[in-house]
């Protein structure tokens, strides 16, 4: 007899854990929020933005990039899975076997359909609670970029473009 029948979860946070590995399955504000498999312009510039990271992190040995789905840990109401994340160098102990816990340094979300509100209200207001310094949020269809560096805990909204965005952490022009 499988154990959640003896012993089934009592908190959210028990439920998200009880789930198969490789859930597309978020804890925001202690809700679960599960989304399904992205389409595939998501994925063409989600993989076209991760390997030019790559290429760039590979020049300057400046930290670890990983692609979704990978937990971040922001506390035990909220674990996201961020499209692409970005943790320097120096903030390296984050990195355990189960993800990242604490703040990643940046952060992109590509935005679907049933994520606009999650990314540009929900997550934007953690990511900058918990402090995320670079957070970019890209509409695939248009490539349109909208990017937020953290300046004394809030967040500003820099210059959009379509296409490319300019990451200060990076020290890099990301072209897609």
């Amino acid at each position: 007899m499988p154990e959640t029948l003896i012993h089934p979860p009592r908190t959210i946070l028990e439920v998200w854990e009880s789930l198969p590995e490789g859930t597309l399955c978020q804890l925001i504000n202690d809700k679960l929020v599960m989304s399904p498999a992205p389409i595939t312009i998501h994925q063409v510039i989600s993989g076209a933005i991760y390997v030019e990271i790559v290429l760039h992190l590979r020049k300057k040995r400046m930290g670890e990039v990983f692609a979704a789905p990978y937990d971040v840990h922001l506390s035990k109401q909220n674990i996201v899975q961020p499209d692409i994340l970005f943790i320097r160098n120096e903030n390296k102990n984050k990195i355990l076997a189960k993800g990242v816990f604490g703040a990643p340094d940046l952060i992109i979300e590509l935005l679907s359909t049933s994520s606009i509100s999650i990314d540009f209200e929900d997550k934007k207001f953690l990511y900058e609670k918990y402090g995320v310094q670079e957070y970019f949020v890209i509409e695939p269809d248009s490539k349109s970029v909208t990017s937020f560096y953290l300046v004394d805990g809030e967040y500003e909204e820099q210059e959009n473009s379509n296409g490319k965005f300019r990451s200060v952490l990076l020290n890099a022009e990301i072209v897609f």
